[in-house]
């Protein structure tokens, strides 16, 4: 993977709208746990992560860096599009997260899940504690 940013902000903050959670989120109904990766080789670490999360169905990456990773994924039946973020702090390991629709109001709670099923894989792979 290329790197082509060196300083790296913070994800935006999710808007008033409930489609969206954070690790970074100030909103606590919005907030999410970030990933921690276990292990030294968190390089290697995180390229299985980015693997895993474009293997996920209807999935397309946006940008992929040694550090960062935004896909959309388009929902099955209407095709909605939903943006997914993750931002690897290397020094610590730790993996902000951050899943938002594009369009809409109430996401029926798809954004929380899909954060929630890929932490849930990670942890099956032992890559995130």
């Amino acid at each position: 993977m290329k790197e082509d940013r060196k300083d790296f902000s913070p994800m935006a903050d999710c808007p008033r709208r409930p489609n969206c959670v954070s690790s970074e989120a100030r909103d606590p109904r919005r907030a999410v746990e970030g990933f921690h990766l276990k292990g030294s080789d968190r390089a290697a670490a995180w390229n299985t992560v980015v693997k895993m999360v474009t293997e996920l169905p209807r999935t397309e990456i946006i940008q992929a860096t040694d550090r960062y990773l935004h896909v959309t994924c388009q929902s099955r039946v209407f095709g909605f599009i939903d943006d997914l973020e993750l931002q690897l702090t290397p020094e610590t390991g730790r993996i902000a997260v951050r899943s938002a629709s594009r369009s809409g109001y109430y996401d029926l709670g798809v954004n929380r899940k899909r954060v929630e099923m890929l932490r849930t894989k990670l942890k099956r792979q032992g890559l995130i504690q």
